[in-house]
Parts: structure tokens; sequence; C-alpha cells
């Protein structure tokens, strides 16, 4: 039988008319590799799993009561992404990143963050702007330093929402995942939120102007400024 015949069969229809009142779209409902993915993601992004630090498949297929199957599918997506390696001996664990890498990085921000930003002004809606300001408030107020990483993701990737720029956003979300950690880290242990929080404001005031060249100037002298003082920590470290 045929699907046309099928659907044109009178059980077929008493039987489709029951269900649908009881149907779902299960193409909406996340895999247990996307779950298990942004969970581990999210971990490693926010610095609870640690650079060097081993994933072991069997501990997550348990915490999450799945096989090892979706496990393995999530770790291949990360390991793609760059947050985590397979390495011999060691199975896979977070990747860490070397000065030349994080150099790279905060270079591809510095080039193409302002330029998003730049196009995202053309079009900015004032409920976009509405909500860049709520998060930068926010991020201002908060006495929660392990919030501070969060807030100022969205603040950021509020302003650059209107840029129609679908691939250069998956660029640069993609950088900021590699070193997200390593920004959160910025913002806590070098005392950087004073300064975040007053660039972050200069930035604002011009996207609420439509000035565009002094926002990407701005975004490009925030990013830069980031990125010294976490070198200079980092360096600091190292010789401690």
């Amino acid at each position: 039988m045929t699907i046309e015949k099928v659907r044109k069969n009178k059980e077929f229809q008493v039987l489709y008319a029951g269900m649908k009142d009881r149907a779902i779209d299960l193409g909406k409902i996340a895999s247990s590799s996307d779950i298990i993915f942004d969970a581990l993601r999210d971990e490693i992004i926010n610095g609870n799993l640690k650079a060097g630090e081993s994933i072991r498949q069997e501990y997550i297929a348990k915490i999450f009561n799945v096989s090892r199957i979706p496990v393995r599918e999530a770790l291949k997506r990360l390991e793609a992404q760059g947050l985590v390696k397979n390495e011999r001996y060691k199975g896979v664990i977070v990747s860490s990143l070397s000065d030349d890498e994080i150099e790279e990085i905060f270079e591809i921000r510095r080039n193409l963050e302002p330029l998003v930003l730049k196009y995202s002004i053309e079009n900015m809606t004032q409920e976009t702007l509405e909500l860049a300001r709520k998060y930068c408030d926010a991020f201002g107020a908060e006495e929660d330093s392990s919030k501070w990483g969060d807030l100022n993701r969205q603040f950021h990737e509020t302003l650059y929402r209107d840029c129609q720029r679908p691939y250069h956003l998956k660029i640069i979300g993609e950088a900021i995942d590699r070193i997200d950690s390593y920004i959160r880290a910025q913002l806590v242990l070098t005392k950087g939120m004073g300064t975040a929080v007053k660039e972050h404001t200069e930035i604002l005031n011009a996207c609420e102007k439509g000035d565009a060249e002094r926002a990407a100037a701005l975004t490009h002298k925030h990013i830069a400024h980031s990125y010294s003082s976490l070198m200079g920590y980092l360096r600091k470290q190292n010789k401690d």
C-alpha cells in the first residue's frame, strides 16, 4: 500500500485524529548529545573544567544515564571547536592555549568585532539598545564575580545581534568560546571590572547616538585592553 493510500485509509484517519492532540514537534527536542555538549561546553567556558583536565566518558554517561555514544558525539563537536583534544594515553582532555594562540584569537576579535558592531548599528533597534543597557547596568551592579563573565558576554552579543552577518557572528562566538574562561579570569583576578564597566558604558553611549565609528574604535580599544591585562597577569603567574 502506498503512502497516499494509507493516508486515505479510514483506520489511519481515525488514528491520526487521535494522535494529533498529543503530538509534539520531535524536531525541536534537544538530543541527549546536544544536552551533553551544552553542559560540557558551559563547564569548560566557566572554568569549572580546567585546561589539561581529563573528561571520562563513562563518568559523563553515568551522570546523564545514557550510553557512551551521545557522549562521544558531544566530545567530537567540542574537539571540532578546539575546546577539547584527544591525547594518546590520556584520552580526552580540556584544551589549553599557548600565548601565541591567545594572541591570535584576540587579534581576530579586535579586527572582527568592531566591524560587526558597525554593521549592527546600521540596523540597531530600540529593543536591542534597551536590552544592552539592561546588561550593561547589571554588569556594573553585580557583586557576584561568578556572574560577571555571562553578563559581559551577553552585553557584547546583544550589541552585535542586528549585524545581519550570521557567519561573522559564528566566528566571533567560537573565538570567544576558546578564551571565555580566560576573559572571566581577567575580570576577576586583575581587578578589571572598573575599567570594563567604564568601557562598556562608553561603547553603549556611542551606539545610542548612532556613532558607528566611535563605537567601533572603543570596542577595538576595549578588546586590546582586555588582552594586555590578561597577558600581564599570565606572565606574572608564570614567573611566580
